[in-house]
């Protein structure tokens, strides 16, 4: 699930142009490996797609030259060069690293960036367990809350959504299990926390009318109409309104007298 990888080589592009007038820093103590000579030959294991070598390369940049112009990019450059290896989780703690080390640095926010995104990346399917997806919201959430008016603020808040959808869905899952064994409570317990934890996510409907389902099956009938309410009020055009409709509905049908009831107390509801 690679993703927004131009947004990741533009901003890493923008840290190579700014350092297009160093090239005249003055050598380090390693004469045999002079820093822009070291930075350079980075540079074209980058462009010759050999990103695992360019890291190790930059790395090689900070630790001779630790003091020169040239180490604090290379921190960030490494971090970039193992995201392209996919090496992400290396990505993740060369990123940290600098974060770290340079918090009032003004690439700071990429780096921020680029580990949010180096979770995104390895977000799983929903079956499977979802602690990198957590690991990414955090992440994506740090971008958003700590630099809103950068030109990272829009992409990690769109990956936000998708993170929170696919949580939403990984609880989802875990509810339509228990209903299918019975377990009514447990189920409900996961469908709520998707309403209340997940608002803005496409599983919301879907969730209300699971409510309904373990109500009625709960003999809740109140509770199921209110959770029915809050449905058709908010997704009047769902096909989980119309559902949900019909399972109340269909418990007041038997009796003459209580359909009479269903369609002046429900029917007003909605």
């Amino acid at each position: 699930m690679r993703s927004s990888p131009c947004a990741v080589r533009y901003c890493a592009i923008a840290l190579i142009i700014s350092l297009s007038g160093c090239g005249g820093a003055s050598k380090d103590a390693y004469i045999e490996k002079p820093v822009d000579d070291l930075y350079n030959q980075a540079m074209d294991q980058m462009v010759e797609d050999r990103y695992a070598q360019a890291a190790g390369t930059f790395n090689q940049v900070e630790s001779q030259h630790p003091y020169s112009i040239w180490a604090t990019k290379a921190q960030l450059m490494a971090a970039y060069a193992q995201y392209e290896s996919g090496n992400y989780d290396e990505a993740i703690i060369a990123a940290d690293r600098f974060i770290q080390l340079h918090p009032g640095n003004h690439d700071v926010a990429y780096a921020y960036y680029l580990k949010a995104i180096s979770y995104y990346i390895q977000i799983v399917d929903v079956g499977r367990d979802q602690k990198t997806t957590e690991s990414a919201v955090k992440a994506l959430d740090d971008v958003v809350r700590r630099f809103p008016d950068s030109k990272y603020a829009r992409d990690a808040k769109l990956k936000l959504d998708f993170t929170r959808d696919h949580l939403a869905g990984k609880e989802m899952e875990i509810g339509r299990y228990y209903l299918k064994r019975g377990d009514y409570l447990a189920a409900m317990n996961r469908f709520k926390r998707v309403i209340d934890k997940y608002q803005t996510t496409t599983h919301v409907p879907e969730a209300l009318e699971r409510l309904v389902e373990c109500d009625l099956a709960l003999g809740l009938t109140s509770e199921a109409k209110q959770n029915a309410a809050v449905l058709g009020y908010n997704y009047p055009g769902s096909g989980w309104y119309g559902d949900a409709y019909a399972l109340l509905k269909g418990t007041q049908e038997p009796d003459a007298q209580t359909q009479g009831w269903f369609s002046r107390t429900f029917g007003n509801l909605f």
